[in-house]
């Protein structure tokens, strides 16, 4: 009975007990003594969330670290709506503060806070590239619409040069010619044709060159190649012969620019003259 007494005041004494313990920061602190190495052991998928659940659970740990599954979450942000004080309870604001001093330490941003545009991302640089493409842009419309028109213009000349009917030379005339050495003449140094026809053997004066093969490239003046003439060799004389029929080029001046050929082939850019053909 002795025994019996003392159970009954012991039972009274103790009072009537609260179906839950309140959670404090020292059950927080005796959860996260746990070795990390030991599994956590799952959530009940039907227990009440209360302080002594959260507590043996080791729920604030485990909602951290991110390995609540999502109901468990969710049943732990409502606990901590309807109980703020768990908050303070838990020490999460001493907590945040020790993360944030570990992403300063670390040199890392606080993900509230924008971070740094590289210099290519700077609305300036985004601005310059835009006009730089945009002027490069035009740039190459001009250009393809020169390229466009010129060979447009070369169509056309060389259109116009193989319909055209060469008319019979009535005349053949010699004209001797000493071409400029130190680049195009500005004016012309003979002429050929006129009132009739004839035939032109332009006799080009290289005899001060090394060179005995020669490459001539005809252009008229202001508009474009007319032709090239290969492989012309000179004379023991070293004259240069070139026979032209006045008809076969339109009026106007035509430039002849003269290369000398090396022995592997190669032109090299020696003497110019400068001829008008007449109609």
């Amino acid at each position: 009975m002795q025994t019996a007494g003392l159970s009954t005041q012991d039972d009274a004494t103790a009072g009537p007990q609260p179906d839950a313990a309140p959670y404090h920061a020292s059950q927080a602190a005796a959860g996260r003594a746990a070795p990390p190495h030991l599994p956590l052991p799952d959530v009940p998928a039907q227990a009440a969330m209360d302080g002594n659940f959260i507590a043996r659970n080791q729920i604030v740990e485990r909602y951290l670290a991110g390995r609540l599954p999502l109901k468990g979450a969710q049943d732990f942000e409502r606990y901590c709506r309807q109980h703020p004080e768990l908050l303070d309870e838990i020490s999460l604001t001493e907590r945040v503060h020790a993360a944030l001093r570990l992403l300063e330490a670390g040199g890392l941003t606080p993900p509230w806070e924008t971070q740094p545009k590289r210099w290519w991302e700077k609305l300036p640089t985004l601005i310059a590239a835009a006009a730089l493409a945009l002027l490069l842009a035009i740039a190459l419309l001009v250009t393809a619409s020169r390229l466009s028109s010129r060979e447009h213009t070369i169509a056309s000349l060389e259109h116009k040069l193989s319909d055209r009917a060469l008319d019979p030379a009535v005349s053949t005339r010699s004209v001797p010619i000493t071409p400029s050495r130190v680049g195009e003449p500005a004016q012309s140094q003979a002429a050929i044709g006129g009132g009739t026809t004839e035939m032109a053997e332009l006799k080009i004066d290289m005899s001060w060159t090394q060179y005995a093969i020669y490459r001539v490239i005809i252009d008229r003046v202001d508009q474009g190649r007319v032709g090239t003439i290969y492989n012309a060799i000179r004379d023991s004389s070293g004259v240069l012969h070139l026979g032209l029929n006045s008809s076969a080029l339109g009026p106007g001046d035509y430039l002849l620019s003269i290369q000398g050929l090396t022995w592997r082939g190669d032109p090299v850019p020696i003497a110019w003259t400068r001829i008008t053909v007449a109609h």
